[in-house]
C-alpha cells in the first residue's frame, strides 16, 4: 500500500493582532519553526504584523517557504511582509479563492471576527461538499470552545447534521496540529475538490 501523499502547503488563518496572551504569538512563531522544519509551505495572509506575522517571521527564519495573499487596500494596514512570497489580489473574496486553492490543508489559530469569518467560510464550504480538505483548530486554553458550542447547539437544533462534525478537528498543543492534519488527509483520500470561482 502506497504512502498517503504528504501536506505540501498549509494555509493558515489567524489574527492580524497578537491579543491578550502573549502565548498565542509564541504559538504562531512554533508553527512556522515547524512547517519549515517539515518542509511544508505556509499559504497565509500576507501580513507583518499579529499572529500572521509571527508565524510567517519564523517559517522564513527555518528556511521555509512562505506564500502571502493579500489585499491590496491591506497592504499598508497589515504592512505585508515582503520576505515573503506575495501575491496582492484585489478583494478579501479573491484572497480566501486563492489561499484555498494554493493549500491542501488549514491550521485555525486563534484570531477575531476575521478569522471566525474564514474558518467558518472553510466550514460552509466543507457542508456544501465543495472540499474535503482539512481543518484543524489550535484550541489552546479552550479559545475556540465558544464556537464549537455552537456548532454543536446547530446540530442539536436540527439546523446541521451530526456528520459535519467530523469536518474539522481541534488539538490544545501546536505540535499536534501537523500530525492531525496529515491524518485526517490521508482519511479524506482522494476525493477532489470542486472548483471555486470569484466573482
Amino acid at each position: 500500500m502506497s504512502e498517503p501523499a504528504r501536506l505540501r502547503s498549509v494555509g493558515l488563518f489567524c489574527g492580524s493582532s497578537s491579543g491578550a496572551d502573549p502565548v498565542w504569538t509564541a504559538a504562531a512563531a512554533q508553527l512556522g519553526t515547524l512547517l519549515a522544519r517539515e518542509g511544508a509551505r505556509l499559504v497565509y495572509g500576507g501580513g507583518a504584523v499579529g499572529l500572521m506575522g509571527a508565524c510567517a517571521r519564523a517559517a522564513v527564519s527555518g528556511g521555509g517557504q512562505v506564500l502571502g495573499v493579500i489585499p491590496e487596500f491591506l497592504r499598508l494596514p497589515e504592512v505585508a511582509y515582503e520576505a515573503a512570497e506575495l501575491v496582492v489580489v484585489a478583494s478579501m473574496h479573491e484572497r480566501k479563492a486563492v489561499m484555498f486553492r494554493e493549500a491542501d490543508g488549514f491550521a485555525v489559530l486563534p484570531g477575531g471576527v476575521g478569522t471566525l469569518e474564514e474558518a467558518i467560510e472553510l466550514l460552509s464550504w466543507a457542508r456544501l461538499q465543495l472540499h474535503a480538505k482539512p481543518v484543524v483548530f489550535l484550541n489552546q486554553a479552550g479559545f475556540w470552545d465558544p464556537l464549537f458550542g455552537l456548532i454543536d447547539h446547530t446540530v442539536r437544533q436540527g439546523f446541521t447534521p451530526p456528520a459535519f462534525t467530523a469536518a474539522y478537528q481541534a488539538v490544545e498543543r501546536v505540535e499536534d496540529l501537523l500530525p492531525t492534519l496529515q491524518a485526517m488527509a490521508a482519511r479524506a483520500g482522494d476525493r477532489p475538490s470542486l472548483p471555486l470561482t470569484v466573482t
